[in-house]
């Protein structure tokens, strides 16, 4: 390992984080994935946000992104591919960074997201190893998406719940991660794939700190419970359950379809901030002002913890 290194596999972090000067690094990610709705522009926007999600989550200023395209051209042809890389360039624009290029191949199942390169001060990255017992947990976005994007695909989702899910995906991080940097804030993540539940539980192991959540306090998305009720679960959130099961303690009064939501897998979800308990009520606060009108205070980190365990209350 390199000792400018500030963040790389150690401690599951959402982004590769590179000293280049005492005052500047460089944050690296990479994501995509297969369409989660119909429409390619919308699943442009959908991924481009997601990709550029974890430079926010490390504190980071987007600078640079990369395309990358699996795309069947030759059965779809390139009109809907052209709306997805349009829907990727909006947002990207959006961000204030440029596109610089990409790679694209032939695949039989379209994929699309983005390698990002930003900027970030070396004593301002926020980490999941940055939470301190007392601090306070702050979720910036609903919960849900993957359960909606299940019930769309069965053809049971309204379009209401339809088009919130769509808004939750294609908001970018950024007004909740420039609020969080201002305040110092050194523990954050970005919640997507292992659910809220699964990155609770990274946060919990590099921080070695044991974390409290109270699941009725966490914002789901319109219509996420009951179609939860109902089994429209991704495969995804069995397989999330499963594996971080053995460091987390459940509450037997909760639903099974309220536990189920902590291990919905999400896509382009919202961050969790870790920040000191007299400042939680200024954090929110000014989240809110900034149009992050969901952000929530959720739990706590608690006592110190080797291992790091996460108690759903």
């Amino acid at each position: 390992m390199d000792e400018n290194v500030l963040a790389g596999l150690e401690g599951s972090e959402d982004a590769g984080v590179y000293r280049l000067a005492p005052d500047l690094a460089l944050v690296q990610t990479v994501d995509f994935f297969t369409p989660i709705v119909d429409d390619p522009k919308t699943f442009g926007r959908a991924a481009a946000t997601n990709s550029l999600s974890d430079v926010y989550a490390m504190g980071g200023r987007p600078l640079t992104a990369m395309n990358i395209v699996c795309f069947p051209t030759k059965r779809l042809g390139l009109a809907p591919l052209r709306a997805i890389l349009e829907g990727g360039m909006e947002v990207v624009r959006d961000a204030g960074a440029v596109l610089v290029g990409g790679h694209s191949v032939e695949d039989d199942e379209p994929k699309y997201g983005l390698a990002v390169t930003g900027l970030v001060h070396p004593d301002r990255i926020m980490t999941n190893a940055g939470l301190e017992p007392g601090d306070r947990l702050i979720l910036t976005k609903k919960v849900g998406t993957g359960v909606i994007a299940t019930a769309l695909k069965g053809g049971l989702a309204s379009r209401s719940e339809i088009d919130e899910m769509v808004g939750v995906m294609c908001t970018l991080n950024r007004a909740a991660s420039e609020v969080a940097v201002s305040f110092g804030t050194r523990a954050c993540t970005d919640v997507t794939g292992f659910g809220l539940a699964g990155h609770l539980v990274e946060m919990a192991a590099a921080s070695r700190c044991k974390i409290l959540v109270h699941a009725d306090r966490i914002p789901l998305l319109s219509g996420a419970l009951q179609w939860a009720s109902m089994g429209l679960l991704p495969g995804g959130a069995h397989a999330n359950r499963k594996y971080f099961g053995a460091w987390i303690d459940i509450a037997p009064r909760l639903s099974l379809e309220r536990v189920d939501l902590m291990f919905d897998p999400q896509t382009s979800g919202g961050l969790v901030l870790g920040v000191p308990k007299e400042l939680a009520g200024k954090v929110l606060e000014a989240l809110h002002q900034r149009g992050v009108s969901d952000a929530s205070e959720i739990g706590e980190a608690l006592e110190k913890d080797p291992v790091g365990r996460l108690e759903i209350a």
